[in-house]
């Protein structure tokens, strides 16, 4: 099962309250970085673990 993800603030060109499925998580010398969808799938943006963590919630 996917991660689902929600934007706490309007982030890059999204709105708050979009929602995102995480579609990869990788790590490079310490650094993580994700790969996120949107719901339909129609958009995708690469992200660090700080923005990730400013601002999104996971969704249960």
């Amino acid at each position: 099962m996917m991660k689902k993800y929600r934007l706490k603030n309007n982030f890059r060109e999204f709105k708050k309250g979009t929602q995102f499925y995480i579609i990869v998580e990788s790590e490079f010398i310490g650094v993580k970085e994700f790969v996120l969808r949107t719901e339909d799938l129609s958009e995708r943006i690469s992200i660090s673990e700080s923005e990730l963590t400013r601002n999104f919630i996971q969704l249960k």
